[in-house]
């Protein structure tokens, strides 16, 4: 009668005969829970190896694998000529259950303790799930027109025979024939004054700032931001105890007198300035030796963000603001997340020489570098002419796809989208007639599949204009009007 009632205890088993996971290990991972909620509690004797069994329609030697794994790790014990127990000195031990989390999505449980840091990180607004690519998602590249077969060769022939070397970790700065790569290319195209010694290679953009404002912030520390500007940039440096101050852009880009003259000691400034985000403007000459005086004068830092440099359409655009600095104030940020694709996770910075061992060092103990199997890779994309072929074909390609939404917009969203086509990068906005909020269309558009995001979103002041960011890389010209179609039914077009 005993067996039998420890046999029924394990009515809460429940064994995929299908699953990859072996029967074992399914039975010991569901019995360690069952002890840890209470359910077998401590001194329970279980029922015999070969009994339990044949109750569970399974091979006395799973239950026994089971078991003996449970006993090494000490929720079990076996008495000899006894039989098989629950550890009796686990009474004061079990956790106790975990109660059940009302909160909405995002918000601390209660009983959490944070760092003032980790408190100001978990209010981010930007801590979105990733966007699956649909129809006008914003800064996403032409994944259909990747040259994944040129890819897939490369990476193959790094990979079948890797050196040791490869297989270690590398030079916190990156691998060597990348970063030489990078100064050629930024030398080539960009005018970057650099060499290799000083390229940084990282994990995207966001881990240049966060390893920038890790080396010259201190908490309190202030930074000139552009209003609007990258929200995820602002959130990761408000989360490491920045105090960001807002700057206004017009058509000239930043309005650096704005900036500096209401908080003239702060301690860094994050610019776009060949291309401001979202807005697209240029950040006019004048003001960029402004800027740049102003960092002189008071020994500060610039961060340019060169996020999309490769798409330029039509006319020359200025240099960067690196070239022009004569000072060693400016701290250039590049990637290649955008120009080939997300997920590879390789960026860069170019630091004036007297930061290069600091930052060495901060890699080193942060992240370790980026992996140096993919860093060979795309140095052998680039070296090879894969690359600069890749960015002239792209230039050709998002011309057209721009020029097909902004056509089919005009005819089939008059009233209801004004768009200007752009003369650099991935995106467009289309602004909104007044009386309609850009979330609340955002909203009614999503609901047909077609993302886009509100500007709203980018301001911490409110916009003077409602409107919403469109993406118009990732989509086919074939697949265009079909989007715009759902954009203005959604919209009452």
């Amino acid at each position: 009668m005993r067996k039998r009632l420890g046999v029924a205890l394990f009515s809460f088993v429940n064994l995929e005969r299908n699953s990859p996971i072996p029967l074992f290990q399914q039975l010991d991972a569901q019995i360690r829970q069952a002890i840890l909620s209470g359910r077998l509690p401590s001194g329970l004797r279980l029922p015999s190896s070969r009994t339990l069994a044949i109750e569970l329609g399974v091979s006395r030697t799973s239950v026994v694998t089971a078991f003996e794994q449970l006993i090494a790790e000490g929720f079990l014990e076996g008495k000899v000529g006894a039989g098989t127990f629950v550890d009796a000195n686990l009474t004061n031990q079990i956790l106790p259950p975990p109660q059940p989390n009302r909160l909405k999505a995002g918000r601390t449980k209660p009983g959490v303790t944070l760092s003032r840091r980790g408190a100001l990180v978990a209010k981010s607004r930007s801590n979105n799930p990733p966007q699956v690519p649909t129809a006008f998602v914003p800064n996403q590249p032409a994944y259909d027109q990747f040259p994944f077969g040129v890819w897939a060769r490369l990476t193959a022939r790094r990979y079948r025979r890797p050196a040791v070397e490869m297989l270690n970790y590398g030079s916190p700065l990156g691998y060597r024939p990348l970063r030489r790569a990078i100064a050629t290319y930024l030398r080539d195209t960009r005018g970057i004054k650099c060499d290799e010694g000083q390229v940084i290679v990282v994990a995207g953009a966001q881990t240049a700032l966060a390893l920038t404002a890790w080396l010259l912030l201190d908490p309190g520390d202030v930074v000139l931001m552009e209003d609007p500007s990258f929200m995820t940039m602002r959130d990761l440096l408000i989360g490491l105890g920045a105090r960001i101050v807002n700057v206004p852009v017009d058509n000239d880009g930043m309005q650096v007198s704005a900036g500096i003259s209401g908080m003239p000691n702060a301690r860094l400034a994050l610019v776009t300035p060949s291309h401001q985000y979202p807005l697209g403007v240029t950040l006019s000459l004048p003001r960029r030796l402004e800027l740049l005086a102003w960092a002189a004068r008071k020994r500060s830092w610039i961060v340019e963000d060169d996020y999309d440099s490769e798409f330029r359409f039509s006319g020359a655009p200025l240099a960067p603001l690196q070239t022009i600095d004569r000072n060693g104030r400016v701290i250039y940020v590049g990637t290649f997340s955008k120009v080939l694709f997300p997920s590879l996770r390789i960026g860069y910075l170019v630091v004036p020489p007297e930061l290069v061992d600091a930052y060495s060092a901060a890699v080193h103990l942060l992240t370790r570098g980026v992996p140096t199997l993919s860093q060979a890779v795309l140095a052998d994309f680039i070296d090879d002419g894969y690359f600069s072929v890749h960015v002239r074909r792209m230039r050709v390609i998002y011309a057209e796809r721009q020029e097909a939404l902004v056509d089919a917009i005009g005819r089939q969203l008059g009233g209801l989208l004004q768009v200007t086509s752009a003369r650099a990068g991935m995106n467009v906005i289309g602004w909104l007639p007044s009386g309609i909020k850009d979330t609340t269309a955002r909203r009614k558009i999503e609901e047909t599949g077609v993302l886009s995001f509100p500007i709203s979103f980018y301001f911490v002041d409110l916009p003077p204009r409602q409107g919403l960011l469109l993406g118009f890389c990732c989509t086919p010209v074939e697949n265009v009007q079909p989007a715009v179609q759902k954009i203005a039914r959604a919209l009452g077009g």
